[in-house]
């Protein structure tokens, strides 16, 4: 099989290059700009043509939640029209696409875990231009899956885990938002869910699902577990102080409950990802590995 995926350098993509390394049944290919330009469907045509994939992971996005609300037409042009050009250059080749999609699809207002039919309301342009982007891919390419998931870190790019480990080596104390909930995703355990679908068939099964870490946590929560683990492999920790939304205000605003119920997904198919307090430790492990072998915490 050979799976192309956009968003080369994103956490998801470089996930997906990582598991598949080394499987003989799989061929992963991973592109991005120059070579495919998402507002380009000439370009998309052109890299579908050589690569000749048998699925698409639509994995490209704008995913800067605070500065979206000042790239509006960028946000809108990478996460709705450059999804929909994805979908319809697959579907004009017959190809099934998987495309990622985001908890901020929904309003953060409930009290329970979003259902995959529960009513969408985005709070935010970033929310908003990625639920248009669902619905230009559904719209495009009958044989589509939609994988929504939340609070995505990984040992690669720019996420929280890798934040607190660094803020951890400048401060003994950080503040923390305690009032916000949600189900801490790993990249690696996402990129093992869309293999999982893209090896399996799914006749049939096309439609919006959810994939998380299982369980779920406040980012105090996670950032403490964060710290126990690497303080005990010698790498960076610091004091957690929970403090409320109000207190770190964000031009965006967060949801105050991300947790999504991946029943759906697992009913259909029969894959659940771990615990995410495993696939946690499983990062930090490796971050402390690579970037903080020698650490020394400073008495200063």
């Amino acid at each position: 099989m050979r799976i192309l995926v956009t968003g080369r350098h994103g956490q998801l993509a470089t996930s997906l290059v990582e598991i598949t390394t080394g499987m003989s049944d799989i061929t992963l290919v991973a592109v991005g700009r120059p070579d495919l330009e998402l507002s380009d469907p000439s370009s998309i045509r052109r890299v579908l043509a050589a690569t000749r994939p048998d699925i698409v992971v639509s994995a490209a996005a704008y995913t800067a939640v605070d500065r979206a609300e000042d790239e509006r037409d960028l946000a809108y042009d990478v996460n709705v029209v450059g999804a929909a050009n994805i979908a319809e250059a697959a579907a004009q080749l017959r190809l099934p696409i998987i495309h990622v999609s985001t908890d901020y699809v929904f309003s953060g207002d409930s009290p329970n875990p979003y259902l995959e039919d529960d009513e969408t309301e985005p709070r935010t342009v970033y929310g908003y231009t990625k639920l248009r982007g669902e619905l230009a891919v559904a719209s495009a390419n009958p044989r589509h899956v939609i994988l929504r998931t939340s609070w995505v870190y990984s040992p690669f790019g720019t996420n929280f885990v890798r934040t607190m480990l660094r803020l951890a080596t400048e401060r003994r104390a950080i503040n923390v938002v305690a009032d916000q909930w949600g189900n801490p995703t790993s990249a690696i355990d996402l990129a093992r869910a869309i293999i999982h679908v893209a090896t399996h068939p799914w006749r049939n099964r096309a439609g919006v699902f959810h994939v998380t870490g299982m369980g779920e946590a406040n980012w105090s929560g996670f950032a403490r577990h964060v710290f126990r683990t690497s303080q005990s492999l010698g790498g960076p920790f610091a004091d957690v102080i929970d403090i409320a939304s109000a207190e770190y205000r964000t031009k965006a605003k967060r949801p105050s409950n991300s947790r999504l119920s991946c029943d759906k997904f697992e009913q259909t198919f029969g894959w659940r990802a771990p615990a995410w307090q495993a696939s946690t430790d499983a990062v930090v492990r490796r971050l402390v590995q690579a970037e903080y072998p020698h650490y020394h915490r400073s008495d200063g």
